[in-house]
C-alpha cells in the first residue's frame, strides 16, 4: 500500500482548521503532518515537516498571494479561500498554486484537488474554468490560427489531451503539435502559463 499523501494546514482561523484536520483523519489518502495559523512561521515549518502538500488559506492575517512563489518552490502549494472572486483566484495561480479550492466545497472536492495535485496536474473549480473560458469569446486579432484557437479554448476548460482529441476529431499527436505551437506563439511555458494568459485575455486570434 502507497504511503499517505502528507499535508501541512496553514489557516489562521483555529476552529475551522480543527474542523478540515478531523475530516481528513477519515481519509486513508492523506495525512496531517503539520499545521501553523501564522504565515512568518511557513517557511520554517515547510523546512522542518517533510510533507507533499501545503493547504494555505489564502488570507491569514494579510493575504498569502505575495507568499505563494516562494512557497512553492518548497512544496506543491493548495490554495483554499472564502473569496470566489476569479481574480483572486487567478491571482493565486499565476503565483504558483497548483490548485485553488472554495471553503464552501465538500472535502470530497478538495480530495479530488488533493489527488490531481499530487499527480502533478492543476485543479481549479469548475466557475473559475468558465471564467477562463468566457475569456477567450472576444479574442484580438492576428495570431492563432482557428484551430488553434479551438484547442486553447479545450484547455482553458480543463481538458486532458486525449480528451481534446476526441472532441476535435484529431490525434493527440496533432492536439501536442498544436499546443506547441501556441505555448512559441505565446509566450508560455506549459498548460499552465497558457490558461492563466487566456484569463486576462491575452490570445490573439487568426479568426475573420
Amino acid at each position: 500500500m502507497e504511503r499517505p499523501i502528507r499535508l501541512v494546514v496553514a489557516d489562521d482561523h483555529r476552529i475551522f482548521r480543527q474542523g478540515l484536520k478531523s475530516l481528513l483523519k477519515s481519509e486513508r489518502e492523506v495525512t496531517v503532518v503539520g499545521e501553523t495559523d501564522h504565515v512568518g512561521d511557513l517557511a520554517a515549518v515547510l523546512a522542518e515537516t517533510p510533507c507533499d502538500l501545503l493547504l494555505l488559506d489564502l488570507q491569514m492575517e494579510r493575504s498569502v498571494i505575495g507568499d505563494i512563489e516562494s512557497l512553492s518552490a518548497q512544496v506543491p502549494v493548495i490554495v483554499l479561500t472564502a473569496s470566489e472572486i476569479p481574480a483572486d483566484a487567478v491571482a493565486a495561480l499565476r503565483s504558483g498554486a497548483r490548485a485553488v479550492v472554495f471553503k464552501r466545497f465538500a472535502v470530497e472536492t478538495l480530495m479530488d484537488a488533493i489527488r490531481t495535485v499530487a499527480s502533478g496536474d492543476v485543479w481549479m473549480p469548475a466557475s473559475l474554468q468558465t471564467h477562463m473560458a468566457m475569456q477567450l469569446r472576444a479574442p484580438a486579432a492576428g495570431v492563432l490560427s482557428p484551430r488553434e484557437e479551438d484547442v486553447l479554448r479545450h484547455v482553458a476548460i480543463g481538458l486532458r489531451n486525449a480528451e481534446i482529441a476526441e472532441r476535435l476529431s484529431i490525434s493527440e499527436e496533432t492536439v501536442k503539435t498544436h499546443l506547441n505551437r501556441i505555448f512559441r506563439k505565446l509566450g508560455v511555458r506549459d498548460r499552465v502559463e497558457l490558461a492563466l494568459h487566456a484569463a486576462r485575455g491575452g490570445v490573439p486570434s487568426g479568426r475573420k
